[in-house]
């Protein structure tokens, strides 16, 4: 079963680098209207708290995890749903994980769910520069293997900040999470999640992107706490009619990481977007 389950697993970066090409080398003219539809939505699709539709598939593979150097890999599937509530839009976003992870620390490989996570955020329907969200991020205990969670229930506040300034889209997006429920045998669970984002677009629907996730792991012991990546890559948004779909590739080394952490990672990220 884990074999199987594993062959499946690792054809996600292989589907993801195929759809990728496909649209940046050269599917875009036949399918689409060019132009500044598409570099406004690229825009919009850099804005965490827009409010759009969007349905994210973002893979990412790490690569020399742990003292064998194995390789782990998650798919989050992210829907992104805008509901309106007076003068505010709720952002609602789920963060579905599906993992593989390689032999990691001689236990074995291992694959199948990780922890959901909801993220919610109200934002303003008529933001002015400073576009701005607060919300809330919970975190349930779904993974299928110990291995793949934390095995708690977990919650925290989030905000998210950004600004739009001719090509240029610049943010930040950080929330904090702890546990209070789940596996009492179980690690209690304190963890910093952020993002910084910078994205210059060009033209037709072609940018140029940062978007690294920083976290740290408050209850590890000094020194073990913090992953710290560096790097970047590059995002097309293209059009399809009256939808659009965002591509990006992004690889990133990381500075400063755990002992057993990743040294590097790759990410490969397609998100349909249906405006509304």
């Amino acid at each position: 079963m884990i074999r199987t389950t594993k062959l499946r697993a690792t054809r996600y970066p292989r589907v993801l680098v195929v759809t990728m090409a496909a649209a940046l080398l050269g599917a875009g003219p036949l399918l689409g209207q060019e132009g500044e539809s598409a570099s406004d939505m690229a825009k919009t699709a850099q804005n965490p708290v827009a409010s759009v539709y969007n349905f994210p598939f973002q893979n990412n593979t790490d690569f020399k995890v742990g003292p064998n150097e194995a390789t782990n890999n998650t798919l989050n599937i992210q829907p992104v749903i805008p509901t309106p509530v007076g003068g505010f839009n709720l952002i609602n976003r789920a963060i579905i994980p599906v993992k593989w992870q390689g032999d990691v620390a001689g236990a074995g490989s291992q694959s199948g769910l990780g922890d959901i996570t909801y993220e919610g955020f109200l934002s303003p329907r008529k933001p002015g520069k400073v576009i701005w969200g607060v919300g809330v991020a919970l975190i349930f205990p779904t993974a299928t293997d110990d291995r793949l969670g934390a095995g708690k229930w977990q919650a925290g506040p989030g905000l998210v900040v950004l600004t739009v300034a001719g090509q240029w889209v610049i943010g930040a997006l950080a929330q904090n999470t702890w546990s209070f429920a789940g596996d009492t045998a179980r690690a209690d669970v304190n963890f910093f999640f952020g993002q910084y984002f910078i994205n210059y677009n060009i033209k037709n629907g072609w940018y140029l992107t940062s978007q690294p996730i920083i976290t740290a792991n408050w209850k590890a012991e000094s020194g073990e706490q913090w992953t710290v990546p560096f790097g970047g890559g590059v995002g097309k948004t293209q059009s399809f009619g009256r939808f659009f779909v965002d591509f990006q590739a992004q690889a990133f080394y990381n500075a400063v990481k755990p002992e057993f952490g990743p040294d590097w990672q790759l990410r490969l990220q397609v998100k349909p977007i249906i405006p509304h």
